[in-house]
């Protein structure tokens, strides 16, 4: 039952927002009923970071950031003590001549001054350009220019990445003094008092994002103050988070999942933000880590899933409650090895930079094997035909319906208004991603619709194949995309990275043949195969697109079924 609503003007926000908080917090495990009861706040004027967050963090003395370096120190920061250090960050910041609407391009790692800045810009009501340490020069022109920034905030070891990129904006560095750029450090000294120059009004802009550019250049995706912050109440619910919990969410700084789940959802629950961060991945280590810190709920993506199960689980003495994956559709042979050893289940998750998660399985439900479950509540979820556009398909774009628009959707492409358009026509978000659902309401990712092909009049989901090859010990990453055939338009090559221990060449290839004609119908079999490296965006996505172009010029160092029989 939902409560009765009163009139606009008499809500108050904060009240809604922890009202509409509390809501899925109660039926976390009931779907049903959090689906059907929950609607989502949407109040005139926000601020997250000076209405919520620095709410819940007065006299707060529990930890609210909990880092841990490879050296083993550690950093243990309480929600009193963050929303002092935003504070005095903001104060700094605003005195530098940051105000509201200036842009920022933010670059840093895992280090407590990117949850103080993230804070501080919200409360300047400035917009933060999120920016991963990992980007080169010509990455940062576009984003200073395309993003028009005023401002750029950088580890002190990646200023000279700047060097040349023109145009006029204040330069901060932090982690030490660098010729021609502030210290950071000063804003130390800032009062930690701090006033806010005015209102926040929802619908102004918080972020803006640059996709991953997995198929084309990245789009710049732009949110509010109400999209993210609130809309990532859908991401707090699949996770499982409630109050208390220590969440780990392995995500890079500077891609919005490390937004989705290193801030808003694990604040929003008022849980524990906690990083390991390290240079290379050590999985055992990794899991000593989570036991020292209690981690009740773990967020990867399936990249780094597929190096755990390459380790012994079992070092990991008290597994997290909760488990969840996305980024990519996890496989099966995954989900199943966690399940053993853990006894607990991955449960996949769909979203997007452009929106918080739209489906998935959260704690409680029936979990299906393949799917990637049904959809969050607020968001109402239709598959339009990938021709017609029509609605009720039972196979179709995974679309969100604007006539009850979710507050956790973008604002639109920032400068681009016919790309807005063209994904929101028709009263339809467009995602580009193709699911099929069954008669319970559950949907099954089949791949974006750029990556679906056809052979023989057959359609391929390469997601599915690669599932497939991922079942054999010997493929530890694999990709599918067409290779062009005279007689069937085009048959399913695989690019495929080997596990530890097995070498490329005529008797591995054979092997993944003959796995492949026994677990794929005659039609999706693969036909070719190259042993390489998967070229990836930064954020780690694979990028089809170069798989496809580099096929399409032709290989000699591919291997052909028919050949190896």
């Amino acid at each position: 039952m939902t409560a009765r609503k009163r009139p606009r003007d008499q809500v108050d926000p904060v009240e809604e927002f922890r009202a509409a908080r509390d809501f899925l917090l109660a039926h976390r495990e009931d779907y049903a009923t959090a689906y059907e009861g929950f609607s989502w706040p949407r109040p005139d004027r926000f601020n997250w970071a000076l209405d919520w967050f620095d709410g819940i963090a007065a006299g707060n003395d529990r930890i609210a950031l909990h880092l841990v370096e490879e050296d083993g120190s550690r950093t243990r920061i309480t929600f009193a003590e963050m929303s002092a250090r935003s504070n005095r960050v903001a104060n700094w910041l605003r005195a530098r001549g940051v105000r509201a609407e200036d842009r920022i391009v933010v670059m840093l790692g895992n280090q407590t001054e990117l949850w103080e800045t993230a804070l501080a810009a919200m409360k300047l009501r400035a917009v933060v350009i999120p920016a991963t340490p990992l980007l080169g020069p010509a990455d940062l022109r576009d984003r200073v220019g395309r993003g028009r920034a005023g401002h750029v905030l950088v580890r002190a070891e990646d200023t000279g990445k700047f060097t040349g990129i023109p145009g006029l904006f204040t330069r901060i560095a932090v982690g030490g003094p660098v010729d021609g750029w502030l210290s950071y450090e000063d804003a130390h000294t800032a009062s930690e008092v701090f006033t806010p120059d005015g209102p926040t009004h929802a619908d102004d802009p918080l972020m803006l994002y640059f996709t991953s550019g997995t198929t084309a250049r990245p789009k710049l995706v732009e949110h509010t103050h109400a999209s993210y912050p609130i809309g990532h109440l859908a991401t707090m619910y699949w996770i499982g988070l409630k109050p208390g919990d220590i969440h780990l969410n392995i995500a890079s700084p500077g891609w919005a999942k490390h937004a989705w789940s290193n801030l808003f959802a694990p604040w929003n629950a008022e849980a524990t933000v906690f990083i390991h961060n390290y240079t290379r991945f050590d999985p055992v280590r990794l899991m000593a880590e989570m036991d020292a810190a209690g981690v009740t709920s773990f967020c990867a993506p399936p990249t780094v899933w597929r190096m755990l199960i390459q380790a012994d689980l079992s070092r990991l003495r008290t597994p997290p409650r909760e488990v969840v994956a996305a980024g990519e559709p996890l496989n099966p042979e995954v989900i199943e090895t966690v399940r053993r050893e853990w006894g607990v289940t991955i449960r996949d998750g769909f979203g997007q930079t452009e929106t918080a998660v739209q489906v998935a399985n959260s704690p409680g439900q029936l979990l299906k094997a393949g799917s990637m479950g049904r959809p969050t509540p607020g968001f109402k979820v239709v598959l339009l035909d990938p021709v017609t556009g029509a609605p009720g398909v039972d196979e179709g774009e995974i679309s969100l319906d604007l006539s009850a628009r979710p507050v956790g959707l973008m604002t639109g492409y920032h400068g681009d208004p016919d790309r807005t358009a063209e994904v929101m026509a028709g009263g339809y978000y467009r995602t580009g991603d193709i699911g099929a659902r069954d008669m319970d309401g559950y949907i099954t990712y089949i791949g974006r619709s750029d990556d679906v092909f056809k052979s023989s009049d057959y359609k391929i989901s390469p997601f599915e194949l690669e599932s497939a090859l991922l079942e054999h010990e010997a493929v530890a990453e694999a990709a599918v995309v067409p290779a062009p055939d005279p007689l069937r338009l085009a048959v399913p090559k695989a690019y495929v990275v080997l596990a530890e221990g097995w070498e490329p060449g005529p008797g591995t290839a054979k092997l993944l043949f003959a796995h492949s004609r026994s677990v794929l119908a005659p039609y999706k079999r693969i036909r070719k195969l190259e042993f390489a490296d998967l070229p990836k965006t930064v954020s780690g996505k694979i990028r089809r697109i170069e798989l496809r172009e580099l096929t399409a010029a032709g290989s000699t160092a591919e291997y052909e079924e028919g050949e190896l029989r």
